[in-house]
Protein backbone atom coordinates (compact mmCIF):
# COMPACT_ATOMS: atom_id res chain seq x y z
CA UNK A 1 0.00 0.00 0.00
CA UNK A 2 1.68 3.07 -0.64
CA UNK A 3 1.55 6.49 1.46
CA UNK A 4 -1.52 8.01 -0.56
CA UNK A 5 -3.40 5.33 -0.05
CA UNK A 6 -2.85 4.61 3.62
CA UNK A 7 -3.61 8.36 4.47
CA UNK A 8 -7.10 7.52 1.91
CA UNK A 9 -7.55 4.92 3.91
CA UNK A 10 -7.87 6.96 7.26
CA UNK A 11 -9.72 9.86 5.48
CA UNK A 12 -12.68 7.29 4.87
CA UNK A 13 -12.26 5.43 8.36
CA UNK A 14 -13.45 8.88 9.58
CA UNK A 15 -15.90 9.76 7.25
CA UNK A 16 -14.29 12.81 5.43
CA UNK A 17 -16.44 14.03 2.51
CA UNK A 18 -13.15 14.05 -0.19
CA UNK A 19 -9.39 13.59 0.67
CA UNK A 20 -6.63 14.45 -1.94
CA UNK A 21 -3.22 13.23 -1.29
CA UNK A 22 -0.17 14.71 -3.52
CA UNK A 23 2.87 12.91 -2.80
CA UNK A 24 6.46 14.07 -4.52
CA UNK A 25 10.34 11.97 -4.56
CA UNK A 26 12.79 14.21 -6.16
CA UNK A 27 16.37 14.05 -6.81
CA UNK A 28 17.89 17.40 -6.93
CA UNK A 29 21.49 18.63 -9.01
CA UNK A 30 22.71 22.03 -8.42
CA UNK A 31 25.88 23.43 -9.96
CA UNK A 32 27.42 27.07 -8.85
CA UNK A 33 29.74 28.62 -10.79
CA UNK A 34 31.42 31.43 -9.96
CA UNK A 35 35.14 33.29 -10.91
CA UNK A 36 35.24 31.45 -14.16
CA UNK A 37 35.07 27.97 -12.51
CA UNK A 38 32.49 25.48 -10.32
CA UNK A 39 32.08 26.61 -6.66
CA UNK A 40 29.54 23.90 -5.52
CA UNK A 41 27.72 20.69 -6.06
CA UNK A 42 25.17 19.77 -3.93
CA UNK A 43 22.74 16.32 -4.78
CA UNK A 44 19.54 16.75 -2.43
CA UNK A 45 16.88 13.56 -2.17
CA UNK A 46 13.38 15.06 -1.21
CA UNK A 47 10.13 13.14 -0.67
CA UNK A 48 6.73 15.05 0.67
CA UNK A 49 3.63 14.45 1.08
CA UNK A 50 0.42 16.88 0.69
CA UNK A 51 -3.16 16.67 2.10
CA UNK A 52 -6.42 18.14 1.52
CA UNK A 53 -9.40 17.83 2.75
CA UNK A 54 -12.89 19.13 2.29
CA UNK A 55 -15.93 17.94 4.93
CA UNK A 56 -18.80 19.80 4.75
CA UNK A 57 -17.49 22.28 2.14
CA UNK A 58 -15.03 23.35 4.33
CA UNK A 59 -11.08 22.74 3.32
CA UNK A 60 -8.19 21.59 5.37
CA UNK A 61 -4.93 21.15 4.11
CA UNK A 62 -1.46 19.83 5.66
CA UNK A 63 2.17 19.24 4.02
CA UNK A 64 4.69 16.46 6.34
CA UNK A 65 8.34 14.58 5.15
CA UNK A 66 7.47 12.73 8.17
CA UNK A 67 5.19 10.12 6.77
CA UNK A 68 4.63 8.84 10.34
CA UNK A 69 2.56 12.35 11.44
CA UNK A 70 -0.84 11.80 11.78
CA UNK A 71 -1.43 14.29 8.56
CA UNK A 72 -5.43 13.81 8.45
CA UNK A 73 -5.81 15.05 11.73
CA UNK A 74 -3.48 18.00 10.93
CA UNK A 75 -5.46 18.84 7.94
CA UNK A 76 -9.33 18.22 9.41
CA UNK A 77 -7.88 20.50 12.52
CA UNK A 78 -7.46 23.37 10.21
CA UNK A 79 -10.96 23.15 8.86
CA UNK A 80 -12.46 24.64 12.04
CA UNK A 81 -10.61 27.85 11.07
CA UNK A 82 -12.48 28.21 7.46
CA UNK A 83 -15.43 28.89 6.24
CA UNK A 84 -17.95 26.65 4.16
CA UNK A 85 -17.06 26.69 0.47
CA UNK A 86 -20.50 26.62 -0.84
CA UNK A 87 -19.57 26.68 -4.26
CA UNK A 88 -16.99 23.66 -4.30
CA UNK A 89 -18.38 21.23 -6.19
CA UNK A 90 -15.88 18.16 -6.14
CA UNK A 91 -12.44 16.66 -6.47
CA UNK A 92 -11.44 14.89 -9.80
CA UNK A 93 -12.81 11.57 -10.90
CA UNK A 94 -10.74 8.90 -12.97
CA UNK A 95 -10.32 9.23 -16.15
CA UNK A 96 -7.82 8.78 -18.76
CA UNK A 97 -4.60 10.81 -19.28
CA UNK A 98 -3.16 12.00 -22.54
CA UNK A 99 0.74 10.74 -24.01
CA UNK A 100 3.12 13.26 -23.50
CA UNK A 101 6.45 13.27 -25.83
CA UNK A 102 9.79 13.54 -24.10
CA UNK A 103 9.24 14.13 -20.48
CA UNK A 104 11.33 11.69 -18.88
CA UNK A 105 14.84 10.37 -19.52
CA UNK A 106 16.80 7.60 -17.85
CA UNK A 107 20.01 9.16 -18.35
CA UNK A 108 19.02 12.28 -16.34
CA UNK A 109 17.06 10.36 -13.76
CA UNK A 110 20.51 8.72 -13.19
CA UNK A 111 23.25 11.17 -13.66
CA UNK A 112 26.12 11.59 -11.45
CA UNK A 113 27.69 14.33 -9.65
CA UNK A 114 30.69 13.74 -12.04
CA UNK A 115 28.50 13.74 -14.98
CA UNK A 116 26.67 16.95 -14.29
CA UNK A 117 30.09 18.75 -13.46
CA UNK A 118 31.38 17.70 -16.66
CA UNK A 119 28.50 19.37 -18.18
CA UNK A 120 28.82 22.65 -16.55
CA UNK A 121 32.42 22.69 -17.03
CA UNK A 122 31.59 22.34 -20.69
CA UNK A 123 29.11 25.07 -20.81
CA UNK A 124 32.51 27.72 -18.71
CA UNK A 125 35.00 26.37 -21.54
CA UNK A 126 32.54 27.12 -24.51
CA UNK A 127 31.95 30.87 -23.19
CA UNK A 128 35.86 31.55 -22.11
CA UNK A 129 37.32 34.10 -24.67
CA UNK A 130 39.79 36.50 -24.87
CA UNK A 131 37.29 39.27 -23.59
CA UNK A 132 35.35 37.56 -21.52
CA UNK A 133 36.81 38.81 -18.31
CA UNK A 134 34.65 36.57 -15.61
CA UNK A 135 31.92 33.65 -15.83
CA UNK A 136 29.07 32.60 -13.49
CA UNK A 137 25.78 31.02 -13.43
CA UNK A 138 24.25 27.66 -12.69
CA UNK A 139 23.03 23.95 -13.34
CA UNK A 140 20.11 22.38 -12.33
CA UNK A 141 18.95 19.06 -12.97
CA UNK A 142 16.18 17.56 -11.70
CA UNK A 143 14.05 14.16 -11.71
CA UNK A 144 10.61 13.22 -9.59
CA UNK A 145 8.27 10.89 -9.22
CA UNK A 146 4.79 11.68 -8.47
CA UNK A 147 1.29 10.09 -7.52
CA UNK A 148 -2.01 12.09 -6.97
CA UNK A 149 -4.63 9.97 -5.39
CA UNK A 150 -7.60 10.89 -4.05
CA UNK A 151 -11.21 9.45 -2.71
CA UNK A 152 -13.17 9.69 -5.53
CA UNK A 153 -10.93 6.94 -6.99
CA UNK A 154 -8.78 8.80 -9.14
CA UNK A 155 -4.85 7.81 -8.89
CA UNK A 156 -2.35 8.52 -11.39
CA UNK A 157 1.41 8.78 -11.34
CA UNK A 158 4.18 10.36 -13.36
CA UNK A 159 7.70 10.45 -13.57
CA UNK A 160 10.17 13.50 -15.13
CA UNK A 161 13.25 15.15 -15.84
CA UNK A 162 14.34 18.37 -16.39
CA UNK A 163 17.71 20.21 -16.87
CA UNK A 164 18.57 24.19 -17.53
CA UNK A 165 21.73 25.80 -17.87
CA UNK A 166 22.50 29.42 -17.91
CA UNK A 167 25.86 31.06 -17.87
CA UNK A 168 25.99 34.86 -17.48
CA UNK A 169 29.33 35.94 -19.43
CA UNK A 170 30.86 39.67 -17.75
CA UNK A 171 33.73 41.71 -20.06
CA UNK A 172 35.46 45.01 -18.53
CA UNK A 173 37.26 45.63 -21.84
CA UNK A 174 35.84 48.70 -23.34
CA UNK A 175 34.21 52.17 -22.12
CA UNK A 176 32.16 50.23 -19.75
CA UNK A 177 31.39 46.77 -18.32
CA UNK A 178 28.92 44.72 -20.11
CA UNK A 179 27.35 40.92 -19.81
CA UNK A 180 25.79 38.50 -21.72
CA UNK A 181 23.43 35.47 -21.28
CA UNK A 182 23.08 32.02 -22.63
CA UNK A 183 20.45 30.07 -21.03
CA UNK A 184 19.26 25.88 -22.49
CA UNK A 185 16.21 24.35 -20.73
CA UNK A 186 15.06 20.75 -21.83
CA UNK A 187 13.72 18.02 -20.49
CA UNK A 188 15.77 15.56 -22.28
CA UNK A 189 19.87 15.58 -22.27
CA UNK A 190 19.73 14.77 -25.75
CA UNK A 191 18.41 17.94 -26.08
CA UNK A 192 20.60 20.18 -24.09
CA UNK A 193 23.47 21.73 -25.67
CA UNK A 194 26.03 22.93 -22.94
CA UNK A 195 28.21 24.32 -25.96
CA UNK A 196 25.63 26.63 -26.58
CA UNK A 197 24.56 27.90 -22.92
CA UNK A 198 28.35 29.19 -22.79
CA UNK A 199 29.22 30.40 -26.36
CA UNK A 200 25.85 32.34 -26.66
CA UNK A 201 26.62 34.15 -23.27
CA UNK A 202 30.20 35.29 -24.69
CA UNK A 203 28.85 36.08 -28.01
CA UNK A 204 25.99 38.44 -26.38
CA UNK A 205 29.24 39.85 -24.37
CA UNK A 206 31.08 40.82 -26.82
CA UNK A 207 28.87 42.07 -29.14
CA UNK A 208 27.76 44.55 -26.16
CA UNK A 209 30.95 45.81 -25.98
CA UNK A 210 32.04 49.87 -26.41
CA UNK A 211 27.96 50.65 -26.68
CA UNK A 212 26.55 54.11 -27.97
CA UNK A 213 23.60 55.83 -25.98
CA UNK A 214 20.27 55.01 -27.42
CA UNK A 215 18.02 58.65 -28.27
CA UNK A 216 15.24 58.97 -26.52
CA UNK A 217 12.46 58.17 -28.72
CA UNK A 218 10.18 55.30 -30.72
CA UNK A 219 11.95 52.13 -32.11
CA UNK A 220 10.89 49.15 -33.68
CA UNK A 221 12.31 46.79 -31.14
CA UNK A 222 12.63 43.15 -32.04
CA UNK A 223 12.80 41.00 -28.60
CA UNK A 224 14.66 37.67 -28.64
CA UNK A 225 13.49 34.90 -27.26
CA UNK A 226 14.55 35.66 -23.52
CA UNK A 227 13.72 38.60 -23.89
CA UNK A 228 9.62 38.49 -24.78
CA UNK A 229 10.31 34.90 -22.69
CA UNK A 230 10.85 37.31 -19.61
CA UNK A 231 7.73 39.29 -20.93
CA UNK A 232 5.53 36.30 -21.15
CA UNK A 233 6.40 35.13 -17.42
CA UNK A 234 6.05 38.59 -15.51
CA UNK A 235 3.65 40.41 -17.45
CA UNK A 236 1.51 38.89 -19.88
CA UNK A 237 -0.12 35.64 -17.84
CA UNK A 238 -1.73 37.15 -15.08
CA UNK A 239 -4.41 38.62 -17.69
CA UNK A 240 -5.17 35.04 -18.65
CA UNK A 241 -5.81 33.77 -15.15
CA UNK A 242 -9.35 32.98 -14.31
CA UNK A 243 -8.98 34.31 -10.54
CA UNK A 244 -7.68 37.76 -12.36
CA UNK A 245 -10.22 37.90 -14.90
CA UNK A 246 -13.44 37.33 -12.39
CA UNK A 247 -11.83 40.08 -9.90
CA UNK A 248 -11.37 42.65 -12.88
CA UNK A 249 -7.64 42.83 -12.22
CA UNK A 250 -6.87 41.88 -15.94
CA UNK A 251 -6.09 44.46 -18.55
CA UNK A 252 -8.30 41.95 -20.73
CA UNK A 253 -11.57 42.85 -18.60
CA UNK A 254 -14.66 42.89 -20.48
CA UNK A 255 -12.83 41.22 -23.84
CA UNK A 256 -13.31 38.01 -24.14
CA UNK A 257 -13.70 36.99 -27.77
CA UNK A 258 -12.85 40.17 -28.55
CA UNK A 259 -9.23 41.73 -30.58
CA UNK A 260 -6.57 42.24 -28.51
CA UNK A 261 -3.45 41.20 -30.64
CA UNK A 262 -2.72 41.54 -34.14
CA UNK A 263 -4.05 38.71 -36.21
CA UNK A 264 -0.64 36.97 -37.02
CA UNK A 265 -0.46 36.56 -32.82
CA UNK A 266 -1.29 33.28 -31.27
CA UNK A 267 -0.78 32.87 -28.05
CA UNK A 268 -1.38 28.81 -26.20
CA UNK A 269 -0.51 27.01 -23.08
CA UNK A 270 0.94 24.20 -24.24
CA UNK A 271 1.30 21.19 -21.53
CA UNK A 272 2.02 18.88 -24.61
CA UNK A 273 5.07 20.34 -26.13
CA UNK A 274 8.00 17.87 -26.68
CA UNK A 275 10.76 18.86 -24.17
CA UNK A 276 8.53 21.86 -22.51
CA UNK A 277 9.14 22.31 -19.07
CA UNK A 278 5.73 22.45 -17.96
CA UNK A 279 4.59 19.51 -20.16
CA UNK A 280 2.04 16.83 -18.34
CA UNK A 281 -0.26 14.92 -18.82
CA UNK A 282 -2.34 15.63 -16.04
CA UNK A 283 -2.58 18.96 -13.45
CA UNK A 284 -1.86 18.66 -9.92
CA UNK A 285 -4.80 17.89 -9.21
CA UNK A 286 -5.35 15.36 -11.66
CA UNK A 287 -7.10 17.07 -14.44
CA UNK A 288 -6.15 15.89 -17.89
CA UNK A 289 -4.39 18.72 -19.82
CA UNK A 290 -5.12 19.90 -23.17
CA UNK A 291 -3.52 22.69 -25.31
CA UNK A 292 -5.29 25.34 -25.39
CA UNK A 293 -5.66 29.33 -27.38
CA UNK A 294 -5.60 32.11 -24.72
CA UNK A 295 -5.20 34.14 -28.40
CA UNK A 296 -5.58 32.58 -31.39
CA UNK A 297 -5.58 35.29 -34.54
CA UNK A 298 -5.66 38.06 -32.68
CA UNK A 299 -8.83 37.49 -30.41
CA UNK A 300 -8.90 36.68 -26.63
CA UNK A 301 -10.43 33.35 -26.56
CA UNK A 302 -9.82 31.77 -23.07
CA UNK A 303 -8.55 32.07 -19.53
CA UNK A 304 -7.04 29.11 -17.44
CA UNK A 305 -7.94 27.72 -13.78
CA UNK A 306 -7.92 25.15 -11.03
CA UNK A 307 -10.68 23.89 -9.65
CA UNK A 308 -11.25 26.09 -6.63
CA UNK A 309 -11.82 29.19 -9.09
CA UNK A 310 -13.59 27.65 -11.60
CA UNK A 311 -16.09 26.57 -8.80
CA UNK A 312 -16.27 29.76 -7.66
CA UNK A 313 -17.24 31.10 -11.14
CA UNK A 314 -19.69 29.02 -11.97
CA UNK A 315 -17.39 26.76 -14.42
CA UNK A 316 -14.91 23.97 -14.83
CA UNK A 317 -11.75 23.50 -14.09
CA UNK A 318 -9.03 23.84 -17.64
CA UNK A 319 -6.50 21.36 -15.77
CA UNK A 320 -4.09 24.50 -14.88
CA UNK A 321 -3.90 23.58 -11.06
CA UNK A 322 -0.03 23.94 -10.38
CA UNK A 323 1.85 22.72 -7.29
CA UNK A 324 5.40 24.78 -8.41
CA UNK A 325 8.52 23.48 -7.30
CA UNK A 326 12.19 25.53 -7.52
CA UNK A 327 14.30 25.38 -9.34
CA UNK A 328 11.91 23.10 -11.74
CA UNK A 329 9.06 20.32 -11.60
CA UNK A 330 6.72 19.90 -8.54
CA UNK A 331 6.41 19.98 -4.95
CA UNK A 332 4.57 18.86 -2.07
CA UNK A 333 2.06 21.91 -1.69
CA UNK A 334 -1.45 21.19 -0.58
CA UNK A 335 -3.40 23.81 -1.73
CA UNK A 336 -2.58 24.27 -5.53
CA UNK A 337 -2.91 27.32 -7.75
CA UNK A 338 -3.83 28.25 -11.06
CA UNK A 339 -0.85 28.55 -13.54
CA UNK A 340 -0.17 28.28 -17.42
CA UNK A 341 1.71 25.25 -18.07
CA UNK A 342 4.00 26.04 -20.95
CA UNK A 343 3.18 29.75 -22.16
CA UNK A 344 3.61 29.55 -26.27
CA UNK A 345 3.66 32.30 -28.74
CA UNK A 346 3.42 30.13 -32.73
CA UNK A 347 6.59 30.49 -34.83
CA UNK A 348 6.13 32.32 -38.05
CA UNK A 349 8.25 31.73 -41.08
CA UNK A 350 10.73 34.55 -41.08
CA UNK A 351 14.19 34.51 -39.97
CA UNK A 352 15.44 36.49 -37.66
CA UNK A 353 17.90 38.05 -39.73
CA UNK A 354 15.04 38.68 -42.09
CA UNK A 355 13.15 40.68 -39.57
CA UNK A 356 16.61 42.76 -38.89
CA UNK A 357 16.72 43.65 -42.94
CA UNK A 358 13.28 44.80 -42.89
CA UNK A 359 13.82 46.86 -39.57
CA UNK A 360 14.42 51.30 -40.83
CA UNK A 361 14.91 52.00 -37.38
CA UNK A 362 15.17 50.27 -34.78
CA UNK A 363 16.59 47.80 -31.14
CA UNK A 364 17.74 44.14 -31.26
CA UNK A 365 16.86 42.98 -27.31
CA UNK A 366 18.43 39.61 -26.08
CA UNK A 367 17.64 40.22 -22.44
CA UNK A 368 15.72 42.43 -19.97
CA UNK A 369 15.95 43.13 -16.23
CA UNK A 370 13.55 44.03 -13.10
CA UNK A 371 10.60 43.27 -15.04
CA UNK A 372 7.15 43.69 -13.62
CA UNK A 373 3.82 45.52 -13.91
CA UNK A 374 3.53 49.22 -13.01
CA UNK A 375 -0.66 49.33 -13.24
CA UNK A 376 -1.68 45.68 -14.25
CA UNK A 377 -5.37 46.67 -14.31
CA UNK A 378 -4.18 49.17 -17.31
CA UNK A 379 -2.05 46.99 -18.84
CA UNK A 380 1.16 49.03 -17.93
CA UNK A 381 5.03 47.63 -17.23
CA UNK A 382 8.07 48.09 -16.93
CA UNK A 383 11.45 46.45 -17.88
CA UNK A 384 15.35 47.53 -18.59
CA UNK A 385 17.37 46.11 -21.32
CA UNK A 386 20.80 46.31 -19.30
CA UNK A 387 22.70 44.21 -21.91
CA UNK A 388 22.30 42.70 -25.09
CA UNK A 389 20.74 45.78 -27.20
CA UNK A 390 22.01 46.35 -30.84
CA UNK A 391 21.22 49.38 -32.78
CA UNK A 392 19.27 48.83 -36.28
CA UNK A 393 19.67 51.08 -38.97
CA UNK A 394 17.85 50.71 -42.35
CA UNK A 395 18.18 47.06 -41.83
CA UNK A 396 21.64 46.80 -40.71
CA UNK A 397 23.30 46.30 -37.17
CA UNK A 398 25.51 49.17 -36.92
CA UNK A 399 26.26 49.24 -32.87
CA UNK A 400 25.61 48.13 -29.50
CA UNK A 401 23.00 50.03 -27.40
CA UNK A 402 23.73 51.25 -23.96
CA UNK A 403 21.37 50.55 -21.31
CA UNK A 404 17.23 51.66 -21.67
CA UNK A 405 14.10 51.56 -20.08
CA UNK A 406 10.95 50.88 -21.53
CA UNK A 407 7.56 51.90 -20.02
CA UNK A 408 4.58 49.88 -21.95
CA UNK A 409 1.23 48.89 -21.97
CA UNK A 410 0.71 45.09 -23.01
CA UNK A 411 -2.85 46.11 -24.77
CA UNK A 412 -0.54 48.16 -26.79
CA UNK A 413 2.26 46.04 -27.23
CA UNK A 414 0.16 43.54 -28.89
CA UNK A 415 -1.87 45.80 -31.26
CA UNK A 416 1.63 46.69 -32.86
CA UNK A 417 3.48 43.34 -33.33
CA UNK A 418 5.20 43.45 -36.60
CA UNK A 419 6.92 40.41 -36.77
CA UNK A 420 6.75 36.79 -35.19
CA UNK A 421 10.28 34.76 -36.14
CA UNK A 422 10.89 31.16 -36.18
CA UNK A 423 13.93 30.97 -33.90
CA UNK A 424 11.62 29.32 -31.31
CA UNK A 425 13.40 28.57 -27.52
CA UNK A 426 12.13 27.62 -24.24
CA UNK A 427 12.59 29.76 -22.06
CA UNK A 428 13.15 29.73 -18.03
CA UNK A 429 13.61 32.41 -15.73
CA UNK A 430 15.06 31.87 -12.31
CA UNK A 431 11.34 30.04 -10.68
CA UNK A 432 9.45 31.48 -13.31
CA UNK A 433 7.15 30.37 -15.26
CA UNK A 434 8.04 28.10 -18.45
CA UNK A 435 7.83 29.38 -22.04
CA UNK A 436 8.19 28.71 -25.54
CA UNK A 437 8.49 31.35 -28.28
CA UNK A 438 10.50 32.97 -30.98
CA UNK A 439 11.28 36.71 -31.45
CA UNK A 440 8.60 39.09 -31.61
CA UNK A 441 8.81 42.45 -33.12
CA UNK A 442 6.93 45.64 -32.08
CA UNK A 443 6.48 48.95 -33.56
CA UNK A 444 6.28 52.01 -31.43
CA UNK A 445 8.30 51.60 -28.71
CA UNK A 446 9.66 54.61 -26.95
CA UNK A 447 12.65 53.95 -24.81
CA UNK A 448 14.63 55.89 -22.09
CA UNK A 449 18.60 55.78 -21.67
CA UNK A 450 19.34 55.06 -18.73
Amino acid sequence: MSVCEKVLSKAKSLHLDECETFFVERKITTIRITDSEIAELKQNQERGLAVRIIHEKRIGSAKTTNFENDIIEKALQSTSLVKPKNFWKSLPFATKFPIVEKTFDKKLAEISGIEASDIAQEMINAAKQQKITTISGSLNIVSENIEIANSNGLNCTDKATYIAGNINADSDYGITPVSGVGAISSRTINNFSAETVGKDAAEMCINSINPESCQSETYSIIFEPYAIGEMLAFVFSSNFNLKTYSEKRSCFVDKLGKNIATENFNLIDDPHHPEGIGSKPFDDEGVPTLPRHLIKSGIFTNTFSDSFYAFKEGTESTGNASRMGSPMGRNAQPIPFPSPHNLRIDGRGETKDEIIKNTKKGLLVGRLWYTYPVNPERGDFSCTARSGIRIIENGIIKNPGKSVRIVHNLTTLLQNVSAIGKDIKNVLQWSSLPCITPSIKVEGVKVIPI
